[in-house]
Order: structure tokens, then C-alpha cells, then sequence
């Protein structure tokens, strides 16, 4: 497929309210006005699906299967709306029969087109950090994450806490990924929004791709979304209050440009062998 020469993208920054179909609404809205304005992809927040304040139980266990009514939801407004949704849900184990059994859930980030889900990435760094014990609720994934196609553009994607190891963005990037999607709950506290804005710039830069850098807002998370191009600046960038949308195009000029002046994706002489060389 021809590739694009920009791929006009927007990313949604909100608060995820406590009920389901609120949350329809309120992406419904962001789709119709990214669309309105040529946006071919709209990045959303993690945890999609419910969220009350602190209470991390709470989304776990709202939690819905691939084909409940909420990814339905999802499905629905990709459709009508023309717009690629990117973004995770809490999805609930189809069942469980043995006592036994693993009943944690999977935190799933989906690229929906057309009404269709294209790709499934279960996150596979678990929050088990500042004090925080994901893994007791969430089962990990064991695969890497995916790349799609849009408009010729390869698009990786990460969720939150994958953002701190180097070496997930470098598989995608490796393996072709012009830009990464980041679906994120970046929690606040002490020195955490410089975190964010590091690690996402880094992840751009250390790999010489865009990255679309997508945190819910709320009293518990900061917000502060973000595009980033190959040479790690900020192109667009929401605050740390309030809903927002932004937006902007990737650039294939920008992004030949910084490879030909900053080659490292050549230039390295290691590679992981658990990674694609």
C-alpha cells in the first residue's frame, strides 16, 4: 500500500466516568468532532470501560467480554464515525469453571476500523509499582504488541507502564512502526508528570518515531496528553486539567528526515535475540 504523505490523527483526553454507556457517549462525541476534522485515528485513554476516583477494583470489576455491549459500543461508533478508535478495556475471562482457574482479567488494548476489531495487545508490564499491585487483578499478556496499517502509516501500540521499558517501543520500531499509540492511567504523584513527558519523549526519540501519548484526566491521573515527532518534540499537548482533544498530522517527510540525520535504527550493533532483528 502507497503510504500516506500525512496521517491526521487526534487523541481524546478525559475523565472515564463510573458508568459504561456515559463513556460511549463521551467517545462518541470526541469521534464525531476528531472526524469533522480529517482525523483518520483517534487515540483513547486505558481502563475504557468504568472508573471511580481511586478505586482501582472498581473498573476490574466492570470488566465485559470482547463481544459485551461496551466493545459493541466501540465497534458502533468506528463505524458510523469513519475513525480508527484505539484504546483499552477490562476484558473478563469468557469463563470460569474450575475452582481453581485464573479469574483475573485482561487489560486489552483494541484498534477498531469499519466497526471491526483489526488488533488485540494484552498489556504486558503490569503496574506492580509505587506501591500499586496490578497483577493481583490483571493477568499479563506473553506476546509482543501488534502493528497495524492505516493509510500506509504502521502503527504499534504500548499501554501505560510499558512506556518504561525501552525495549517494547524498540520491537515495534524494528519491526516497522512509524508511530506508537500509549494508552494510558498515568497516576499522579511526586515526580510522575516529569516521568511521562521523559519516557514518552524518549520512546520518540531513541527510536525515531512519532508517539501518540494518550493519559486519562482525573484527581488520580494526570492527563498531560501529547504527540511527539521522530526528533522528540512535542507537537501537541493537552494540560493536566479537563477534557481535550488534539490533534495533528504525521509528517513522512519528518519522519525520513530524521532517520537519514539520526540513522540509529541502523546504526545499532546489538540486538535483543528476543526481539525481531
Amino acid at each position: 500500500m502507497t503510504s500516506a504523505k500525512s496521517l491526521p490523527v487526534a487523541i481524546a483526553q478525559f475523565t472515564v466516568a463510573e458508568e459504561p454507556e456515559r463513556n460511549l457517549e463521551i467517545i462518541d462525541g470526541f469521534a464525531r468532532d476528531a472526524a469533522a476534522g480529517g482525523a483518520k485515528l483517534l487515540a483513547l485513554p486505558e481502563g475504557l470501560i468504568a472508573r471511580r476516583g481511586d478505586d482501582d477494583s472498581y473498573a476490574v470489576a466492570h470488566a465485559q467480554p470482547l463481544d459485551g455491549p461496551f466493545v459493541d459500543g466501540l465497534r458502533r461508533i468506528s463505524a458510523q464515525r469513519h475513525i480508527v478508535l484505539m484504546g483499552t478495556v477490562h476484558v473478563a475471562p469468557e469463563q470460569v469453571t474450575e475452582r481453581d482457574a485464573d479469574s483475573r482479567v485482561s487489560n486489552t488494548f483494541l484498534v477498531i476500523r469499519d466497526g471491526e476489531i483489526i488488533a488485540e495487545y494484552r498489556k504486558l508490564h503490569l503496574y506492580d509499582a509505587f506501591a500499586a499491585r496490578e497483577s493481583d487483578v490483571v493477568l499479563p499478556g506473553d506476546a509482543l504488541p501488534p502493528i497495524v496499517d492505516i493509510d500506509g502509516w504502521k502503527i504499534g501500540v504500548m499501554t501505560c507502564y510499558d512506556v518504561r521499558f525501552p525495549e517494547t517501543a524498540r520491537s515495534l520500531a524494528v519491526r516497522g512502526a512509524d508511530a506508537i499509540v500509549v494508552s494510558a492511567a498515568w497516576v499522579r504523584g511526586p515526580l510522575k508528570e516529569q516521568h511521562w513527558k521523559l519516557l514518552t519523549a524518549a520512546r520518540a526519540l531513541e527510536n525515531t518515531c512519532y508517539v501518540l501519548a494518550c493519559s486519562e484526566v482525573s484527581s488520580r491521573n494526570i492527563g498531560c496528553c501529547r504527540i511527539i515527532d521522530p526528533m522528540g518534540e512535542v507537537v501537541a499537548e493537552a494540560g493536566d486539567e479537563g477534557a481535550e482533544l488534539i490533534a495533528t498530522g504525521l509528517s513522512r517527510e519528518c519522519l525520513a528526515s530524521a532517520r537519514q540525520i539520526m540513522p540509529v535504527l541502523q546504526n545499532r550493533r546489538f540486538a535483543d535475540p528476543q526481539l525481531p532483528d
